[in-house]
């Protein structure tokens, strides 16, 4: 066997090198980002199959015959897509691997079909159902500036149009001007807001909203570092039987934001929403985040207008995220003709106005 490795400004080019030296039969053994920039990819392939390559990809010394090239539309290489959206939106080596690995078992053309398999073989997603009634309460959690206000206004307006009776809860009355934004919405739908500062008022205001088919429930920002915020969102988690989601915004780094996630996950939470996709571009900490934590993905904000809502999450939408429809047509657009040659026709000096 032998072993090769590849350096590339990106992991479509690497994958380019690889079979062009190595042939469709090498194996990928490792791939990592460089310290000054692009990927390394280390290939392997047995002797025979190396040999077999090289017979393939030499060229004739002499011939006798002028030889016809006839050029035919490139096929779509499903994994090289696969591993290149994966290297731009900045997954981590390991888990991509294992996505890239994924997605190369499967039978498809489709990129985001085979990227949308091989997230659902490794992730779990669990969209929050808008059912009439036998809902728990859902109780917003997650850090300072999460977006977790607007999400509770999206969720209402959501369920007032879908005419589902809401009760709304706001436990937020240390930031300044917090309680004050929320009030701002319910009024708006004609929607009563209940405010707590405790556990005891928290059971309590569960108890008046039993009827309501939504109950809704934002807190404050948690600082997950701290003990005594913890301890606080702890007790509140225990005041019902509620459900906490944990509200957490696209673009951060990967190892914090999977960080922040395990200090949640250890108060219950098990599901996650994604605000800010609007104003991020890379969503591998995401992925990241999920793979560490073992979370659930639930639902994802993509505009900061109430009236918008969320977009339910599954593996194809995330994948379809990660792949704009701008990019899949750039890919697939047909390469323009070559214009015709023409007689040259001498022009005018004068102006058609």
């Amino acid at each position: 066997m032998r072993l090769k490795s590849f350096h590339a400004k990106s992991m479509s080019e690497a994958m380019r090198m690889v079979r062009q030296t190595l042939g469709d039969d090498a194996i990928i053994v490792a791939t990592r980002e460089e310290d000054g920039g692009g990927v390394r990819v280390t290939a392997a392939v047995e002797d025979d199959d190396l040999l077999m390559a090289q017979a393939r990809t030499a060229q004739p010394t002499r011939t006798t015959r002028p030889v016809v090239v006839v050029e035919e539309e490139p096929e779509i290489d499903v994994g090289e897509v696969v591993a290149d959206v994966l290297h731009r939106h900045g997954v981590p080596a390991a888990l991509a691997e294992q996505l890239i690995d994924a997605a190369a078992g499967l039978d498809t053309d489709d990129p985001a079909l085979a990227l949308g398999a091989a997230l659902d073989s490794m992730f779990t997603f669990s969209p929050l159902q808008d059912r009439r009634g036998g809902n728990k309460p859902l109780i917003l959690v997650g850090p300072p500036g999460s977006g977790k206000t607007l999400i509770v206004a999206k969720l209402a307006a959501q369920a007032v149009f879908r005419k589902r009776s809401v009760g709304v809860i706001t436990t937020d009355t240390v930031r300044a001007g917090g309680m004050e934004q929320l009030a701002a919405f319910t009024r708006l739908m004609k929607i009563k807001l209940a405010t707590v500062e405790d556990p005891d008022a928290l059971a309590g205001a569960f108890e008046v909203s039993r009827g309501a088919d939504v109950v809704l429930v934002d807190t404050a920002g948690r600082n997950p570092y701290n003990r005594e915020d913890m301890a606080d969102l702890k007790a509140l988690l225990s005041a019902g039987v509620a459900e906490p989601i944990l509200v957490l915004p696209a673009g951060l780094d990967a190892m914090e934001a999977a960080d922040i996630a395990q200090s949640f996950k250890a108060l219950g939470v098990r599901r996650m929403l994604i605000t800010r996709l609007d104003m991020a571009r890379r969503l591998g900490s995401l992925l990241g985040t999920a793979h560490r934590s073992r979370m659930a993905f639930c639902n994802a904000s993509v505009s900061s207008k109430v009236a918008e809502g969320l977009t339910p999450l599954n593996p194809v939408a995330f994948a379809r995220l990660m792949m704009p429809a701008e990019d899949k047509a750039a890919r697939n657009r047909p390469k323009p003709a070559a214009p015709a040659k023409t007689k040259a026709v001498r022009s005018s000096s004068r102006t058609i106005p």
